[in-house]
Parts: structure tokens; C-alpha cells; sequence
């Protein structure tokens, strides 16, 4: 099991809209082979600013599978718009804890 990590700086002001698109594209991750889960939290120290993570089988169900599918591209299509800059997502294996 892996986690994709992301920073999303949503431009200023569109928060509720990406919001309501976050939503509505949960499905579209949801439905892919390897996905385990999703959260996204909002930063309590910066507006329009949230944390994404994704819980993944391993780092091909989202890069070879997912980020390859046509879902994907419904995906960009709702939320790309949103972001500046765009975040970058890294990876990271299982807890030092388990």
C-alpha cells in the first residue's frame, strides 16, 4: 500500500467550486483499479490551500492505471483549472508504525 500526497493551492476566491468539483470527481478516482481511499483537507492556516491523499494498492494503480484511463481525464477536466501552481504528488510507503 502506498499514499500519494499533494499540496493543492487553489487560486484565490474558488474554494466553494472546487469544493462542489472535488465532489463530484471522488467518483471518478473512486471506480479505479488499486484505489483504496481518498481525503482531502483544507489547511487551517491557508485559505484555498488542501491536502490531498490517496491511498493506492501500489504506485502503478495511479500512475500506469488511473492517470492513463479516460476517467482521468474527466478528472483534469474539473479541478486542473483550479490550481496555481499546479502540486506536485509524491509517494510514500507504508508507516514506520505498522
Amino acid at each position: 500500500m502506498i499514499v500519494e500526497q499533494a499540496l493543492l493551492q487553489v487560486k484565490p476566491g474558488q474554494s466553494d467550486q472546487f469544493v462542489a468539483a472535488m465532489y463530484r470527481a471522488k467518483s471518478l478516482i473512486a471506480a479505479q483499479s488499486g484505489f483504496q481511499s481518498i481525503e482531502v483537507r483544507p489547511c487551517v492556516d491557508r485559505p484555498d490551500q488542501y491536502l490531498l491523499l490517496v491511498t493506492w494498492d501500489n504506485v502503478e494503480s495511479h500512475r500506469d492505471g488511473f492517470r492513463k484511463s479516460p476517467e482521468y481525464e474527466q478528472w483534469r477536466a474539473l479541478l486542473h483549472d483550479f490550481y496555481d501552481p499546479m502540486p506536485t504528488v509524491s509517494y510514500f510507503g507504508p508507516s514506520i508504525f505498522s
